[in-house]
C-alpha cells in the first residue's frame, strides 16, 4: 500500500495564508535532509527547537524553526522533523520540493498516521479518530472524535477481546486433551461468559445509530405545499436570509442547502420548491423533482402545513408518503386565525414569520433523530459505521456460540464461533484487518497527516 522505509515530506498545515506553516519530513533521512536545507543551525538535538534560516532551490527562503523528534517517540514512530516557516503556500511549496530534490517522497494522504499506525503508536480506532478529529465542525463531534483518540472504545474492546481469549483458550484446551476427558470450561460457564460479552458489545451498539448521526451529521429536509412558509422557516433556522422568500406561489425553485449546528449535531437543512400538482413550467417541475429526491435521501423531514388554511389534498398526499419516517410536522402560520387542522395529525404550531415555536423545532429535529432516553450531548463509544458492522458481525457470532452450547454441539464448532468473534473485534482495532481495507481508511486523510 504504501512504502514503509523511505522518508516522505508533506506540508503538514492547512492550505491558504496563515501565520505559520509547517512542512513534515519523517522516515531515516528526515534529520539528514532538514539539516541540508538549513543555514546556520546546529545540530539538531531531539525534542529542542532550532531557530535557523532555511533554503530552497533559489537561495534562502525564510527563517524557521525546526524541530526534531527522533524514532520511536515521535507521532509516527519514526524520525520526523518539522519546519516552521511563515505560512506562504510559495515558501511551504519551495521546502518541500527542496527536500524532495535531496532525496524525499511527497506523502500520500494518510501516510504519516499509516506509519503510526504500522509502529504501535496508535491503533486502527485512534487512526480514524485522527481524521474526525481534523473533520470536526461541531463541538460535539470533536469531542467524539477526541475521545476515540484517547483509546475510550480500544480499551473497552479490549476488556470484551481478553474475556473471548479466555474462553477460547478454556475451549482449545479441552479440544487438545480428548482422552483423559479434561474439561477446563463447564457448558453451563462457557454458556454465562457468553451471555456476559454479548451483553457488553450490546451497551456499546445500542447508541451506534445516534453516534454516527453525530459523527456523520444529518440531512433534514424541509417540505411542503407553495406559500406554506418553508423558506422562512429555512431562514430562521439558519440565521440568515439564504432563501428568497415572496407571496408569488412557486419561487423556489431550485433547492438551497445551508450547514447549521442543532443542539450539537451538525446538520445540513434543505429548502425545497413547493409541492403542487397543477405546476406547468418546465422549471417548476424539474424544482418539484428534486424535492421529492431530497425527500428521499433525508434522515428527517419538516413537513410544512399552513395553519391559516384547510389541508389539501396535496397536503394528505405529503402526510401519507412521509408516514413511517423521522418526520416532524408543523402547523406554520399561527399568527394568523386557524383553519383548524384535521385533528388527526400532530404537529407542533409555530410562526416562522414571527419567530414563534423556533426553539420547540430545534428540540423536536433532535428527538426524532435520537433516543428519547438519551441527550445528544452524551457522546457515545461507537460513532463510525465501520465499527458497528464488525461489533454486529461479533455479537452474531457469539449468539451462534451460544445456540451452539445450549444445543450441546461439538466443543470445536463453539469455539470457531468465538474465534470469528474475536476477529470481528480485532479488525476494528486494525490488530488483523484487510490491506483493502486500510487502503480504503487511510486514503480519505488529507496529504500531511
Amino acid at each position: 500500500m504504501f512504502h514503509r522505509d523511505d522518508t516522505i515530506v508533506a506540508i503538514a498545515t492547512p492550505p491558504g495564508r496563515g501565520g505559520i506553516g509547517v512542512v513534515r519530513l519523517s522516515g531515516p533521512d528526515a534529520s539528514g535532509i532538514a539539516m541540508s536545507l538549513t543555514v546556520g543551525a546546529a545540530a539538531l538535538e531531539p525534542r529542542r527547537a532550532a531557530f535557523a534560516r532555511v533554503r530552497g532551490a533559489a537561495g534562502v527562503l525564510d527563517h524557521a524553526v525546526v524541530t526534531f523528534f527522533p524514532a520511536p517517540g515521535s507521532y509516527t514512530g519514526d524520525d520526523t522533523v518539522e519546519i516552521s516557516i511563515h505560512g506562504s503556500q510559495v515558501l511551504l511549496r519551495s521546502i518541500v520540493q527542496a527536500s524532495m530534490d535531496a532525496g524525499a517522497r511527497l506523502a500520500e494522504p494518510g501516510e504519516f498516521t499509516f506509519r503510526a499506525f504500522l509502529n504501535g503508536r496508535i491503533d486502527l480506532v485512534q487512526a480514524e479518530a485522527v481524521r474526525d478529529l481534523v473533520d470536526a465542525v461541531t463541538p460535539l463531534q470533536a469531542r467524539a472524535a477526541f475521545d476515540q483518540l484517547d483509546g475510550t472504545l480500544t480499551k473497552r474492546i479490549g476488556l470484551v477481546d481478553a474475556a473471548l481469549l479466555d474462553l477460547a483458550a478454556r475451549l482449545e484446551a479441552s479440544l487438545d486433551f480428548p482422552e483423559e476427558g479434561y474439561h477446563f470450561v463447564s457448558r453451563a460457564s462457557a454458556a454465562s461468559e457468553l451471555r456476559e460479552v454479548a451483553e457488553q458489545i450490546r451497551v456499546l451498539l445500542q447508541d451506534a445509530t445516534r453516534g454516527r448521526l453525530i459523527r456523520d451529521g444529518v440531512q433534514v429536509t424541509i417540505l411542503g405545499r407553495p406559500n406554506s412558509g418553508k423558506s422562512t422557516l429555512f431562514n430562521r433556522l439558519v440565521g440568515a436570509d439564504r432563501a428568497i422568500v415572496t407571496a408569488i406561489p412557486g419561487t423556489t425553485r431550485d433547492l438551497v442547502t445551508e450547514r447549521v449546528e442543532i443542539e450539537g449535531l451538525a446538520v445540513t437543512l434543505i429548502d425545497t420548491a413547493g409541492l403542487r400538482e397543477d405546476a406547468a413550467d418546465a422549471i417548476e417541475l424539474e424544482g418539484i423533482a428534486r424535492s421529492r429526491g431530497a425527500q428521499q435521501v433525508a434522515d428527517l423531514v419538516l413537513v410544512v402545513l399552513d395553519g391559516s388554511e384547510p389541508l389539501t389534498h396535496a397536503d394528505r398526499q405529503l402526510l401519507d408518503a412521509t408516514a413511517g419516517r423521522a418526520r416532524v410536522v408543523l402547523e406554520n402560520k399561527s399568527d394568523l386565525p386557524p383553519a383548524g387542522i384535521d385533528p388527526a395529525v400532530t404537529a407542533l404550531r409555530i410562526s416562522a414569520q414571527a419567530g414563534e415555536g423556533l426553539e420547540d423545532v430545534r428540540r423536536a429535529i433532535v428527538g426524532a433523530l435520537t433516543a428519547e432516553d438519551t441527550h445528544p450531548r452524551d457522546v457515545p463509544a461507537v460513532t463510525n459505521v465501520r465499527h458497528a458492522a464488525l461489533l454486529a458481525r461479533a455479537l452474531e457470532a457469539l449468539q451462534r456460540a451460544s445456540d451452539a452450547v445450549d444445543a450441546d454441539t461439538p466443543e470445536e464448532f463453539v469455539a470457531l464461533d468465538v474465534s470469528e468473534a474475536r476477529a470481528a473485534l480485532e479488525e476494528i482495532t486494525g490488530v488483523r484487518t484487510p490491506d483493502d481495507v486500510l487502503r480504503v481508511i487511510f486514503e480519505k486523510f488529507c496529504i500531511g497527516k
